[in-house]
């Protein structure tokens, strides 16, 4: 059993979340993907930030934490992690979107879209306490690329012309700029604590 379900919180940079089974317990590499996505709106004044895939909310809320006048939206669609989600947005100006990324309906001319979703391939070895998270918010497939084309596609959709998107995925997962191009440009790969490739970024083409 993971320590977060024992205590019934997570720490995410300065946030203590609340966890327990049904949601993903947000991990240390995260966070260097919200610190991109925060520093990125730091000349834009009253920014619109969508977090798809958000689980836990850790994403969605500490760019609202640190970005007090940004119009964050966190989209989730499995109804226990959407508990969590509830619960630690609650006095907070973030907005929940309960549904698939794919279909439910979101703002258009958004700044930023951040992402941490299911990425790691079906028969992957993982930690022990990675077993106890949710399934579905970490095996996507036989290369864990079943979900990130689908977060790229809206992205594409809902961002402005210049606006950002920085999403997590596998290390195995090298080189993701084939799935970008059409719609992105400045397609950037960077590494997590370990050196491993983590997430990417990319602007929205004009």
């Amino acid at each position: 059993m993971p320590l977060q379900h024992l205590t019934g919180t997570a720490p995410f940079l300065d946030l203590d979340l609340k966890i327990g089974p049904g949601v993903f317990v947000p991990r240390p590499e995260t966070e260097l993907l919200a610190r991109w996505g925060i520093g990125v709106l730091a000349d834009s004044d009253r920014p619109v930030v969508v977090d798809l895939c958000s689980g836990s909310g850790a994403l969605a809320l500490a760019v609202a934490s640190e970005r007090p006048k940004a119009r964050v939206y966190a989209v989730e669609r499995s109804e226990e992690a959407l508990k969590w989600l509830w619960l630690n947005v609650s006095g907070t100006p973030v907005e929940v979107v309960a549904g698939d990324i794919r279909d439910v309906e979101l703002p258009s001319g958004v700044d930023l879209v951040l992402s941490n979703p299911p990425y790691v391939p079906a028969g992957t070895q993982v930690a022990p306490e990675v077993l106890a998270d949710p399934p579905e918010a970490v095996f996507a497939g036989e290369d864990g690329l079943d979900l990130i084309p689908a977060v790229i596609d809206r992205a594409a959709q809902i961002l402005r012309p210049g606006g950002r998107l920085g999403f997590e995925h596998d290390d195995s997962h090298v080189d993701l700029a084939h799935l970008l191009e059409r719609w992105f440009e400045s397609i950037e790969s960077h590494s997590d604590l370990a050196e491993r490739p983590r997430f990417t970024t990319a602007i929205r083409k004009a």
